[in-house]
């Protein structure tokens, strides 16, 4: 089971903080959403970065994970899960797990859920939050091309997910997990 780190984002919404970088517990984001991959049991794991990559890659202790830079990461997430599906393609998994670096209230345990919910080459699952989708989202490696060819703009799977959802496998994570993002000033309040 593949980990994946989409972390490219510029923080358009922070006055131009790049969300990787911000500080959780003394350390970048970065490190703690890709720490929870690992710690779940995904690996490889590959991380994303695109906004001030040089910075961060100076900055955040990312030995140990595969690192692509996407040059169009300004398009949106979409490019972003492009690029890392592609740097895994020749990794043998058989699925991977997906998770957004702004997302500091899911860790391990809630990606532990999804990993369990299956890593077949077909396989598909989200975590959900109250019932509802959200992340980290699972893809089998079968559905790797498929999930590339309609991820754009910051929609990512989105499109790909809603076309799919009778193959879909929601897991409550709610119990262990907070699915809010870090997209404002006012959600900084969030970080420790």
């Amino acid at each position: 089971m593949a980990g994946l780190l989409l972390a490219a984002g510029g923080g358009r919404r922070l006055g131009g903080r790049p969300k990787a970088l911000l500080d959780h517990r003394g350390r970048p984001l970065v490190e703690h959403a890709a720490r929870a991959l690992r710690d779940a049991g995904c690996g490889p794991v590959h991380i994303v970065l695109g906004a001030a990559a040089e910075t961060v890659r100076a900055r955040a202790e990312l030995a140990g994970y595969g690192v692509s830079v996407n040059p169009d990461w300004t398009e949106g997430m979409g490019s972003s899960l492009r690029v890392g599906l592609t740097a895994l393609a020749g990794s043998g998994a058989d699925a991977v797990v997906v998770s957004l670096v702004d997302q500091p209230g899911i860790g391990a345990a809630a990606v532990s859920r999804v990993v369990a919910a299956g890593g077949g080459r077909d396989a598909l699952a989200a975590a959900a939050y109250g019932g509802e989708r959200g992340h980290p989202v699972l893809f089998g490696a079968a559905r790797w091309a498929d999930v590339a060819a309609s991820a754009t703009g910051d929609r990512g799977a989105r499109d790909y997910l809603r076309r799919h959802a009778g193959a879909l496998t929601l897991v409550e994570c709610g119990d262990v997990a907070e699915a809010y993002d870090i997209d404002t000033p006012e959600d900084l309040r969030r970080l420790q």
